[in-house]
């Protein structure tokens, strides 16, 4: 995902459309039972890009999942998938799930998140792993880092 590229997805139902256009911050796997839950699978897939990088083009959403005060779960009003999170209070970023965007072989995990939490049966190939989410003073590092990896691949 380089600069110039815009990437573009939708929910189940396609009435739900959203634009990529800043690079991501960070691709990332979280294996928490929370994300379990919300995507009745192993774990969700996540792009992290900044707030100024994302727009929904067509399509409302509601809030669903946890409603409380850290994390909005945006949902598609008609189909219900989970198509994207904001985190409060307002962190400059929007984590939208990954496989949602048309071309999903454009994702590539560089980190999971929970791994305390990962089902016994799962294996991933990613480049950093956390037991729990990385302290939030770490995150520099870990998006200089991530940067660097993807500008590599």
């Amino acid at each position: 995902m380089g600069h110039a590229q815009v990437l573009e997805g939708g929910c189940r139902c396609s009435r739900l459309r959203f634009r990529l256009t800043a690079p991501p911050l960070m691709e990332s796997l979280c294996h928490c039972h929370g994300c379990q839950r919300m995507t009745a699978s192993a774990f969700s897939t996540t792009i992290s890009v900044p707030e100024h990088g994302f727009e929904v083009v067509t399509g409302e959403t509601e809030i669903g999942g946890i409603h409380g005060d850290e994390a909005h779960h945006h949902h598609c009003i008609w189909c219900k998938s989970w198509v994207f999170t904001r985190v409060e209070p307002g962190l400059g970023f929007v984590n939208v799930r990954a496989t949602l965007i048309d071309d999903p072989h454009a994702f590539a995990p560089y980190v999971e998140m929970q791994a305390a939490e990962k089902l016994a049966w799962v294996e991933t190939q990613v480049e950093r792993r956390y037991a729990r989410f990385p302290a939030l003073e770490d995150y520099p590092a870990l998006i200089a880092d991530y940067a660097a990896w993807r500008a590599g691949r």
